[in-house]
């Protein structure tokens, strides 16, 4: 699917694994940051994280400090990533937390919509919701584009923290 392969790592560290790709083995040390560069799309950042059960590739997660990940819901706290492989339960991956890949939208999400989480699993909607939003991230296109149940996504650290901000 667009947005998860074709990244070429452009930082000094050296992984073993690539980008859109699941390890049942641990390959780097979790936490690991890496950039990668992809032809169409930008510049980007990931952090190696491990999995948890249900995670498909554009899932978002949150993640804590032991850099284990649940799918994100409503009322989440955490750093928040997108898995770019289906990354699931006692596996490990990659998942962007700077630039742009696809993220899983729910039904009607707009191009430029506020993202915010939903109680759909690994899903962010444009639907206003208090304490909720997902700082930092922005949707960059309506849904079902570059793929189905998708929309291109700028990320830029996202985080939530079940603040209404009011």
């Amino acid at each position: 699917m667009a947005g998860f392969t074709g990244w070429t790592k452009t930082s000094p560290v050296i992984t073993k694994q690539a980008i859109d790709a699941t390890s049942t083995t641990l390959e780097n040390p979790l936490g690991t940051r890496v950039t990668a560069r992809h032809a169409d799309y930008g510049d980007a950042e990931f952090i190696y994280l491990l999995g948890v059960a249900s995670t498909e590739e554009s899932s978002f997660v949150t993640f804590d400090e032991a850099y284990a990940t649940t799918l994100t819901v409503a009322d989440a706290k955490g750093r928040v990533g997108v898995a770019m492989s289906a990354n699931v339960a006692s596996q490990y991956g990659w998942y962007c937390i700077y630039g742009r890949v696809p993220g899983s939208v729910k039904a009607g999400f707009a191009d430029n919509g506020i993202c915010y989480l939903t109680s759909t699993a690994g899903h962010l909607d444009d639907t206003d919701v208090a304490g909720d939003k997902v700082e930092g991230c922005m949707g960059r296109a309506a849904i079902d584009t570059p793929n189905t149940g998708q929309a291109w996504m700028e990320l830029n650290y996202p985080f939530v923290d079940d603040a209404d901000g009011e």
